[in-house]
């Protein structure tokens, strides 16, 4: 970022994991901003019986996918000599990211501990809840649904330093979630603010 006195104050994306198992959510911040963001909007309209017509009815919100490709690169952490980028590289941030889609290890276990003394029925457990932030008007809920990660350089221990990261997501709504789910609520306040915005379009 410039030190040009006139320069705005860049806000950073993030994705963001919250755990009822972990009371710290998991944030991790955009380093560098993607400069493009791909979103795929297809609407879902009320299936109609063969053989009737009327004007078509929305069943529920439109199904929205998004994908983005996040750089992530060790060298200004390396210039400085900031830890942990000095001994790991960009391997926790990779990590931050991966274990959005890992079960917790200390449930696994218990788990499987309970399972082989036939205490419980081993229920798969939920997933974390995971929002794409994207500025103060786009905070939503969504689903990771594809992730690629092109490890691009690494240090002496082969730790990465520089990486680029594929994101596909699936947005959540309070269809999927429920209104009194966090999330859904989330989304409907997502909904809320665009209905706002296209008031002053319209205007």
């Amino acid at each position: 970022m410039t030190s040009f006195p006139a320069s705005p104050k860049v806000t950073r994306g993030a994705i963001v994991g919250i755990d009822v198992m972990n009371p710290l959510a998991s944030t991790i911040m955009f380093q560098y901003n993607p400069d493009t963001m791909r979103r795929a909007i297809s609407p879902n309209y009320l299936a109609v019986p063969e053989g009737r017509q009327g004007a078509p009815r929305l069943e529920r919100p439109p199904t929205e996918s998004i994908t983005i490709s996040v750089e992530i690169d060790a060298a200004d952490q390396l210039e400085t000599a900031s830890f942990p980028a000095t001994k790991l590289g960009v391997y926790p941030a990779l990590s931050a990211l991966e274990m959005l889609l890992y079960p917790k290890s200390s449930y696994v276990i218990a788990n499987e501990v309970l399972a082989a003394f036939g205490v419980i029925e081993v229920i798969p457990p939920s997933a974390p809840l995971t929002l794409l932030v994207w500025g103060p008007k786009r905070v939503v809920p969504v689903k990771l649904t594809n992730f690629s990660i092109d490890e691009q350089q690494y240090d002496p221990q082969l730790n990465p330093v520089r990486a680029k990261v594929d994101l596909g997501m699936d947005v959540l709504t309070y269809k999927d979630l429920g209104l009194l789910h966090p999330g859904g609520a989330l989304f409907m306040a997502h909904q809320v603010a665009k209905e706002a915005m296209a008031a002053l379009a319209g205007g």
